[in-house]
């Protein structure tokens, strides 16, 4: 029987392009554009079916999982690839000085790593005469299996903190991923002073000087590594024969011109740096990128309801009202919906760029954070509530027995009625994105209700948008102020302020604090929504540095809506779209 083709999409993760498909084991393969002429040796069967793996595979020296391993022959060629174990999660292993200057340093994702390596051979930053030359990134693969916590080698009190700051995901990181690059044929530094006859302080010298070099060199181009070593700098083939014949030749001092010869090619920059699961920006260029990447960001929020051309891993949804800019988040298996029709908003919003950063929790009842996150950009993030009953189940509180009749909203009626309430003008946080985790959620749904009204929305792949089997994760904007003004600002033209906090900064008397809740509730009713269990926490003012607030066209305090969990529509949820001429 003839082998059918595995189907294959074309998907974008944070700037670097791949060709998805699924392997024969039931895994997931990600090849970048220096294998797609290579497919089908990268197969599965081709290079990691356990008996070729186990009998042709060479460990390389070094703490992580490394082998080097040559690929069965397609078509008279056959491939030399380093194959690595991603150790996202676990501990770093660095030297106690490599710890003291980068303490907080943490094994990339493999997507961040793949992004950052595609990145550093652009050479884009720094003196355009220079380059540094790596290995070429070939492919991604995901295998079917989920590794338990024991076999991860992964830090359970790194697990367990990422567990705090992001409930429901943390086992997305129990996924293995090989991380495969094109094998260089040279030496490292180390390899190629083994044959060359000085002694050990000598060896020790050198090896710090020319390290120091590539080093400096990296840095020019606004790269480091947290653990540089001399066995991270390689020689090509050509270059190392060339150094070991000159060590064979009768001449008065060959070490020393052996020596020489290496220093010269270090300078030269013909040499290839290598192991980049600690590839970092510098400070300058971490610092030039976000401040690039926030200004885009901000121009295309003020944008993010005018359509963009939309790349084949991308859809167009709209779910109750709203649009969104539909698609995967490749490393952790989640789904992702990003509000508005700009399809430069998606990356954003992928886990990898948030999900890590430090959070301060913004509540002492609920799982809402507020991040900075890995692009400079303010996010609050709160983990969704839907098919939750109050605790104690007592029908004569007024609050418990509205939560019974109405059920906690979904995430996509949240965000619905965040998006009208705007269009009407009652002032809300702006809504971002919804993220549905990867993995499915321990805890079991007390209420179906949403999951059973929601069974006929379905994502472009024909899917409910809502999965008992999942948890859900709302992002929000944290308010500054309007969108349309923040983009054309250096700096958050306002803070935002808890309308419960306002008394106690002086900034609105306690009744004056009462009569803007009940104001609030009171726009509402009037617009067809039941907002009878706002509390004052759940409103904002926008506050300046001089401690002033945003005005309304009245000259009192703008307040804004933040929590959408409890209001509903009253005769039904009515969503109507017209957000084609939106500004804000």
């Amino acid at each position: 029987m003839e082998k059918t083709a595995p189907k294959k999409s074309l998907v974008n993760v944070l700037g670097a392009v791949y060709v998805h498909s699924k392997t024969g084991d039931g895994g997931d393969l990600y090849l970048t554009r220096f294998a797609e002429q290579y497919q089908e040796h990268f197969q599965i069967e081709n290079w990691h079916e356990k008996h070729w793996f186990d009998k042709h595979k060479v460990r390389l020296k070094g703490t992580s999982s490394v082998y080097r391993v040559q690929t069965k022959e397609v078509e008279g060629k056959s491939l030399d690839l380093v194959v690595k174990t991603c150790r996202v999660g676990e501990d770093v292993p660095i030297d106690t000085h490599t710890l003291q200057e980068f303490c907080d340093a943490e094994f990339n994702s493999p997507w961040e790593e793949f992004s950052l390596v595609f990145e550093m051979r652009d050479g884009l930053y720094g003196p355009k005469n220079m380059k540094v030359k790596t290995q070429r990134p070939m492919a991604i693969y995901m295998p079917p299996e989920r590794m338990q916590l024991w076999q991860s080698g992964r830090s359970r009190a790194k697990i367990n903190r990422i567990r705090a700051k992001h409930p429901g995901i943390d086992l997305d990181i129990l996924k293995e991923y090989k991380l495969i690059y094109e094998w260089i044929r040279g030496k490292n530094l180390t390899e190629l002073f083994e044959h060359i006859d000085i002694n050990h302080e000598e060896l020790v010298h050198h090896l710090k000087t020319l390290t120091h070099k590539a080093i400096i060199d990296m840095d020019k181009k606004g790269f480091l590594v947290a653990d540089m070593k001399p066995e991270h700098i390689v020689l090509s083939e050509d270059d190392s024969e060339r150094i070991a014949k000159v060590g064979q030749e009768h001449k008065i001092d060959p070490v020393k011109e052996q020596v020489e010869l290496i220093y010269r090619l270090i300078d030269e920059g013909q040499y290839s740096v290598i192991d980049y699961e600690l590839l970092l920006r510098t400070k300058e260029h971490e610092e030039d990128v976000k401040s690039t990447r926030r200004h885009s960001y901000l121009d295309d929020q003020r944008d993010r309801f005018k359509p963009t051309p939309l790349p084949p891993h991308l859809s167009y949804a709209e779910i109750l009202g709203v649009p969104y800019i539909y698609g995967h988040a490749e490393s952790t298996g989640g789904h992702l919906w990003v509000v508005g029709r700009n399809a430069r908003l998606f990356d954003y919003f992928l886990p990898e760029r948030w999900r890590k950063t430090p959070s301060l929790k913004l509540s002492e009842t609920k799982e809402v954070f507020y991040t900075i996150t890995k692009d400079n950009i303010r996010l609050v993030w709160k983990a969704s509530r839907v098919g939750e009953m109050p605790a104690g189940g007592d029908e004569g509180n007024e609050e418990n027995s509205k939560i019974i009749k109405y059920g906690i909203n979904s995430p996509f009626e949240e965000f619905a009625v965040s998006h009208k309430l705007n269009r009407l003008g009652i002032p809300s946080v702006y809504i971002r994105a919804i993220y549905m985790t990867g993995v499915p959620k321990i805890e079991a749904s007390s209420d179906r209700r949403k999951y059973d009204s929601h069974k006929d929305i379905l994502d472009p792949e024909g899917n409910p948008i809502l999965q008992e089997s999942h948890n859900y994760i709302t992002i929000r904007g944290y308010y500054n102020g309007p969108d349309h003004l923040v983009a054309r600002q250096a700096e958050a033209l306002y803070m935002p302020l808890d309308l419960s906090k306002a008394p106690y900064k002086g900034i609105v008397d306690e009744a004056q604090c009462q009569r803007l809740l009940e104001k609030t509730k009171q726009r509402l009713a009037d617009a067809g929504y039941d907002g009878s269990l706002l509390k004052a926490n759940d409103l904002l003012l926008a506050v300046d540095e001089d401690g002033n607030f945003m005005k309304d066209d009245n000259g009192g305090p703008v307040v804004i809506l933040c929590n959408f969990e409890f209001i509903w529509k009253v005769g039904g949820p009515v969503f109507a779209c017209e957000c084609a001429g939106e500004a804000n």
